[in-house]
């Protein structure tokens, strides 16, 4: 599991707290150094919660739980403090643990269902592991190896259309075909030089309940639109 900074983590943990006074807000009054730096803290930290609160998976974090729980532990209330802090890490742990599972079960369900439903699509080929490929251009030159490097120009993308890599308006990439992820390495075998396929990826056999990055999440069905442009032949 990813690690989490300490403001998304105290934003979790404050959830369920009774909702905090206002009151203090509404009547801060900057009358010296000391206000107006501590004022200026807290609007630092307010807009470095407001960011990351965007990442918090799950329901929408409750403000004002967040504010009563902030505020009591910072005075060092104990008494209206409703969690220690070894009960808040291990709160943290377990909201996070529970929401990441829920979203990768809920992307593993919709991937295989847009699968299933692909593979009775005009034109889409599914192989043996589960690949699923179009055809968009069929070329004349021939097939790479496993051994070989490859030059192309591709598009990646997700199933709601949020692209996370591609080499258009740039140089084409080269890498070896068995350095990328298995999807990739049957896909790009299949392909003879000068052709375009659209290939769907399963998780399985790209990046798995694992996901990667900001836009690959666990369990995610990869597209990709790839042109093969050239061979490097392998030893």
């Amino acid at each position: 599991m990813k690690k989490i900074s300490v403001l998304v983590a105290a934003t979790i943990v404050a959830v369920g707290v009774s909702t905090a006074s206002c009151d203090s807000i509404k009547s801060a009054k900057l009358t010296n150094d000391v206000d107006s730096a501590s004022y200026a803290i807290g609007v630092i930290n307010g807009a470095g919660f407001r960011d990351q609160l965007k990442t918090l998976p799950g329901d929408p974090a409750n403000i004002d739980a967040l504010i009563a729980g902030f505020v009591t532990t910072l005075k060092g209330d104990s008494s209206k403090q409703k969690l220690t802090v070894e009960n808040a890490q291990t709160l943290v742990q377990e909201y996070l643990m529970n929401a990441q599972q829920k979203e990768s079960d809920k992307l593993l369900a919709e991937g295989q269902k847009f699968l299933e439903e692909n593979k009775t699509k005009s034109g889409v080929f599914t192989t043996e592991s589960g690949l699923q490929y179009i055809v968009v251009t069929e070329g004349t030159g021939e097939k790479p190896t496993a051994n070989d490097r490859i030059k192309v120009h591709y598009t990646g993308s997700t199933l709601d259309g949020e692209v996370f890599d591609s080499s258009e308006g740039g140089e084409p990439r080269t890498f070896g075909i068995n350095q990328v992820i298995p999807g990739w390495t049957e896909g790009l075998q299949i392909m003879p030089v000068g052709s375009k396929y659209t290939f769907w990826i399963p998780s399985e056999l790209a990046y798995g309940s694992q996901g990667s990055g900001r836009y690959i999440k666990p369990n995610s069905v990869l597209k990709f639109d790839v042109e093969l442009l050239g061979i490097e032949k392998g030893e």
